[in-house]
């Protein structure tokens, strides 16, 4: 019975799980980011501060997750996953959630307002760089099969036809983040310069939240193909 014990005691550390758990709650951070700008754009800041809290929270938790991960994962794997590759997609996850905490940070704390005229701007990109957080966690909950299949057959299509689909949300991000920097280059003799040097800087971490979330795909595909 101790061999036995043994090894059910090893597949009850599989480290799969906790990452799930991770990305789950740096989406969490990321999707959070939708109704606090909506709160900025309203100029609700009693709100705003109550939705940065939450995200503080969310990312918080991730960070004990992160750190839970990497003292308990075993130096030796019995699965077809290195080590280094799962301690990679930690940190490429770990960055949705620092991205959407700094976005929601240096916001609240500079009472920054959206133009009126890129609002609406603003709101797709914010909507579709969450829809890429949302499309690598999918991926990411997929690793269970992917290990089941050993990293074979229609899994890994399947897998790979989600990474896909979130290099395409990513791309689309970045033609929304052209016409929005356009936007806000007609516009910008008519704000202040530091409110218009910090608005492209929002600009360039939204665009940063959905980069991560891709580079969390690419760090699956990297899987699935050796």
């Amino acid at each position: 019975m101790a061999p036995q014990s043994g090894i059910l005691s090893m597949f009850a550390r599989s480290p799969i799980r906790p990452l799930q758990r991770h990305m789950e709650k740096a989406h969490a951070c990321a999707k959070l980011l939708l109704p606090y700008f909506n709160a900025v754009i309203a100029k609700n800041w009693d709100e705003a501060t109550e939705l940065r809290q939450k995200i503080s929270e969310e990312e918080r938790e991730a960070d004990e997750l992160k750190l839970d991960f990497r003292l308990h994962i075993p130096k030796s794997l019995f699965l077809p996953v290195a080590r280094h590759d799962l301690l990679e997609l930690l940190t490429k996850q770990e960055l949705i959630a620092n991205t959407a905490k700094d976005i929601a940070g240096i916001m609240l704390g500079r009472k920054m307002e959206i133009p009126e005229p890129l609002s609406e701007t603003f709101q797709q990109y914010i909507s579709r760089s969450i829809d890429a957080s949302a499309q690598a966690m999918k991926a990411i909950n997929e690793l269970d099969e992917l290990l089941e299949s050993g990293f074979r057959g229609k899994e890994v299509t399947h897998v790979e036809g989600m990474i896909l689909e979130l290099n395409k949300i990513e791309y689309d991000t970045d033609k929304i983040q052209i016409n929005i920097r356009e936007g806000l280059f007609k516009i910008e003799n008519d704000l202040k310069p530091i409110d218009v040097m910090f608005l492209y800087k929002i600009i360039e971490w939204i665009g940063l939240l959905a980069d991560c979330s891709q580079q969390v795909g690419s760090r699956l595909r990297m899987l699935t193909a050796n």
